[in-house]
C-alpha cells in the first residue's frame, strides 16, 4: 500500500510495522469481511464490567466502571461503526472502556441490525428504541436518565447524529450532549475530500458508495435523519464534538457540519486531525496521535455530562 506523504510519522511507522486489513466491499465477501473484524475485537479494559441485556428483543451492551456502587452514573449511548454493514458491539470494548475508566461513567452500546439485509429505516430505528429503552429503564441499569449521551465512531457517527436529531423532533430522551467521530454523514460524495481520497489508506471512496447503496437502497427522497447533513435545520440539538482526520473521505462532511451546527446557536468544538487517516484512534490508540485525541474526546465527554456546553 502507497501512504500519503503528509501521513503522521507515528501513524506510518505503525501501519509499515502491521499493514491494516484491506477490502473493497464492492467485491469481497461481506459475510467474510463481517466474521473477519468480529474476530479482531480487542477486549475491554480491566476496570471495566461489561453485562449484555435484552432490551425487548434487542442487545445492549452495558459498561460499568469496575467496583461501582448502584449510584446512578452520567452514560454515553454508543453506536458502533463499519459502514451500516459490518460491525457489532465488541469491536469496541476498549475504545469504550477508556471513557469508562476515566470518566467514571456507564456506557450502552447498541446491537442494530445491519444493511443491507436491513436497510433503512431498520438501524436507525433499532437505535432509537435502545435509546428510549434505556432512559426507560435508567434505575435498573444504574445510569442516570438527565446525563445521557449519545455518541459514535463513523457509521456509528452518523447514526449518533441521525439520533439527535430524531430525539429533537420526536420529543424523546433529553441528550447532553453527541459525541460524533469522522461520522458518516452525507450521502452525495461530491465533496472535495471524497474526490481526493479516492484510495484511502482506510475506508476508500468506493467502500463508502457501497455502503450508503447498502443502507439507502432505492429511496429516492433520502430523509435527513438517514444522511444528516441533508438536514436544513440544525437547531436546538444538543452540543457537539465532531473531530475526523485530515486524510480521508469524511474530512470536508464533517468540518462543514460542525460549521452548521455553530451556526444554527449549536455549541460545537472542532478537530481536524493532521496526517489522520480514518478511525486512526481505534485502530492504533497507543500512538501519540491516538493517544492525544482520545484525552481530548474524555475531556470534551466530560464537559458534555455537566451540560451547558463544551
Amino acid at each position: 500500500m502507497t501512504f500519503p506523504p503528509n501521513l503522521d510519522p507515528d501513524l506510518r511507522a505503525a501501519l509499515e510495522a502491521a499493514p491494516p486489513l484491506s477490502y473493497d466491499l464492492n467485491t469481497a465477501d461481506l459475510a467474510q469481511v463481517r466474521r473477519g473484524r468480529a474476530a479482531a475485537c480487542l477486549p475491554p479494559g480491566a476496570g471495566t464490567k461489561v453485562s449484555d441485556v435484552d432490551a425487548d428483543g434487542l442487545r445492549l451492551r452495558v459498561y460499568r466502571p469496575a467496583g461501582a456502587g448502584d449510584e446512578p452514573l452520567p452514560c454515553l449511548y454508543w453506536i458502533h461503526g463499519g459502514g451500516m454493514v459490518i460491525g457489532l458491539p465488541e469491536m469496541d470494548d476498549s475504545r469504550i472502556s477508556r471513557f469508562v475508566e476515566a470518566l467514571g461513567c456507564a456506557a450502552v452500546s447498541v446491537d442494530y441490525r445491519l444493511a443491507p439485509e436491513h436497510p433503512y429505516p431498520i438501524p436507525l430505528n433499532d437505535c432509537y428504541r435502545g435509546l428510549v429503552w434505556t432512559a426507560e429503564n435508567a434505575a435498573a441499569l444504574g445510569v442516570d436518565a438527565d446525563r445521557l449521551a449519545v455518541g459514535g465512531n463513523s457509521a456509528g457517527g452518523g447514526l449518533a447524529a441521525g439520533l439527535a436529531l430524531l430525539a429533537r423532533d420526536r420529543g424523546g430522551p433529553r441528550l447532553r450532549f453527541q459525541l460524533l467521530l469522522c461520522p458518516m454523514l452525507d450521502d452525495r460524495d461530491d465533496t472535495a475530500s471524497a474526490a481526493q481520497f479516492e484510495e484511502a489508506v482506510s475506508w476508500p471512496r468506493g467502500n463508502n458508495r457501497f455502503a450508503w447503496k447498502a443502507y439507502l437502497g432505492d429511496l429516492a427522497d433520502v430523509p435527513v435523519y438517514a444522511a444528516p447533513a441533508r438536514a436544513t435545520d440544525l437547531s436546538g440539538l444538543p452540543p457537539a464534538y465532531v473531530d475526523v482526520g485530515e486524510l480521508e473521505v469524511f474530512r470536508d462532511e464533517d468540518a462543514l457540519y460542525a460549521l452548521r451546527l455553530a451556526a444554527a446557536g449549536v455549541p460545537v468544538e472542532f478537530h481536524l486531525w493532521p496526517g489522520a487517516f480514518h478511525g486512526f484512534a481505534g485502530a492504533l490508540p497507543d500512538t501519540p496521535i491516538g493517544r492525544r485525541s482520545t484525552a481530548e474526546q474524555i475531556e470534551a465527554l466530560r464537559r458534555g455530562f455537566v451540560g451547558g456546553g463544551i
